[in-house]
């Protein structure tokens, strides 16, 4: 067992220099989600610029956020090899070579490559590092860590809506594309913050991995030399055997694929992927939905700012109210309704005609978002644990990509279609309610079998107890009775003569 000193050194410290990670993951974390979010500002003079539809310029955000989820068992893989430091400083570098080099785009499906791709890489790995390394710091105040650093989302997105719209007016989208660039290699800067946590932990565990290696070959070698040159082939298909089983516990290393036998794990998992087709698509096309109908530039964006500002409040009061004895052995219940509010409030949208009414509607869209997201991978590590939440987090991303990918292109293609942003507003929202409801029948289906299976595992305990002792003295009287027995010899001996004669 590792000494008392390593002990200390891999607990969650709930504090000290976590709370400068939880800055840092901020910073990240915000980049990450509101930069498919603010970059919209720019859709309405891009579709002009090149002569595109709706639903062609949707597919540069929905690019960005398939691959910033789809890349997530990579990031995952990467985090456990090298550290959450270097992958989100290698992720910042290329959020910025993404940008300055769509700035010099001639086509749209170059901005496919450089802002979707190259940029949504570098995002996926700032995003995915940073909730991690909060698990690793914060376990008791880990919720009101976890709703912290996803403040940074709505915060960057206040910042981002009316800096965009300002940078256009000024140089261009070229120009912005350019100086957003600069502004997204402060991503390195935040990941030079994740300090690593528990050292003397993974020079102990080599020590001890590379003690129990010498002692398995030396053993093997020992056995080697006292079998027979005939019996070696067994021992070789053995340790063919043990290698292809070494390659699964490799893999699984980074990629628990047993998640998929985690109840809980695929109720998430398929409630998510429904939710996320109706996710992304209302806020980005918040903005030009406003310039629609007619209402200026600077007011569109602003739209944007105020949805963001009540996300700024929501995220940390949902981290505080999740986090309370009430909702927290329930959180899954909590959530469940979060996306159901969430749909209704895109379904109430259409009536919406006024500038004021848009200003309520993304009054309560900013509540209901930051409700979601403040909880979003909180109820995740409580399903599968802290010990397996790296590779949920990567199993999760990917599967969820899909839909993140078809959700605003589709909406864009209703938009086409009918030449009102209405039908794209109810099917969010109907998308929505219907994930809310699924998870809510189904979180309440896995509590009830928990805890039918702990009462069974309670009784399973306590009966077979008595079993065992009837069975052990049992065995014990058979032990006594053959070894302080020598009348039994002679049938022994009786008995083993005819066996001889048959083996002969």
């Amino acid at each position: 067992p590792p000494p008392a000193n390593t002990r200390r050194a891999s607990s969650p410290p709930d504090g000290g220099w976590g709370w400068v990670v939880v800055f840092g993951a901020f910073v990240s974390i915000g980049f990450a989600y509101a930069f498919p979010k603010g970059i919209a500002i720019f859709f309405k003079e891009i579709q002009d610029f090149f002569g595109t539809s709706y639903s062609e310029v949707t597919w540069v955000s929905s690019i960005m956020l398939a691959t910033t989820y789809g890349v997530g068992p990579i990031s995952s893989i990467l985090v456990n090899r090298y550290g959450s430091r270097p992958v989100v400083m290698f992720g910042g570098l290329l959020c910025g070579i993404g940008m300055v080099s769509a700035a010099f785009c001639t086509s749209i499906m170059q901005l496919y490559i450089c802002v979707g791709f190259i940029t949504g890489l570098g995002l996926a790995l700032n995003l995915q590092p940073s909730v991690i390394m909060i698990g690793k710091y914060f376990l008791k105040r880990r919720p009101i860590a976890n709703g912290l650093a996803m403040a940074g989302s709505p915060v960057m997105l206040c910042t981002l809506a009316p800096l965009n719209q300002f940078l256009f007016d000024s140089f261009g989208w070229r120009g912005s594309f350019l100086i957003l660039g600069a502004i997204l290699l402060n991503c390195c800067v935040a990941g030079a913050l994740f300090r690593p946590i528990g050292p003397g932990t993974a020079s102990v565990k080599t020590q001890v991995t590379k003690e129990g290696k010498g002692a398995l070959k030396q053993e093997v070698t020992e056995d080697a030399m006292e079998i027979s040159s005939p019996t070696n082939l067994p021992m070789e298909n053995k340790t063919e055997e043990e290698e292809d089983r070494d390659c699964c516990e490799k893999i699984n290393q980074y990629l628990d694929f047993s998640l998929f036998k985690h109840r809980g794990f695929l109720i998430y998992l398929i409630g998510n992927v429904l939710m996320f087709l109706g996710f992304f698509a209302p806020i980005i096309f918040l903005a030009p939905y406003a310039k629609h109908i007619g209402i200026d530039e600077y007011s569109a964006a602003f739209l944007l700012s105020i949805l963001a500002i009540v996300d700024i409040v929501a995220r940390p009061t949902t981290g505080i109210i999740a986090n309370s004895k009430w909702v927290r052995p329930r959180i899954q219940y909590f959530f469940s309704f979060s996306i159901a509010f969430n749909g209704t409030c895109h379904l109430l949208c259409p009536l919406a005609s006024s500038y004021t009414g848009l200003v309520v509607y993304s009054v309560f869209f900013g509540l209901a978002f930051g409700m979601v997201c403040a909880m979003l991978f909180e109820t995740l590590m409580d399903l599968v644990g802290a010990a397996r939440f790296t590779s949920a987090v990567g199993l999760v991303t990917i599967a969820e990509c899909c839909t993140i990918l078809l959700g605003p292109p589709i909406g864009g293609m209703l938009i086409d279609t009918f030449g009102d942003y209405k039908y794209m507003f109810v099917k969010c929202g109907l998308v929505m309610v219907l994930a809310g409801t699924f998870l809510f029948i189904m979180n309440y289906y896995n509590y009830r079998v928990l805890a039918k299976e702990e009462k069974e595992r309670k009784a399973k305990e306590e009966d077979p107890k008595t079993v065992r002792t009837e069975n052990e003295g049992r065995k014990n009287w058979i032990k006594e009775t053959t070894q302080d027995g020598p009348e039994l010899e002679p049938l022994r001996e009786e008995q083993a003569g005819p066996k001889k004669e048959v083996n002969g």
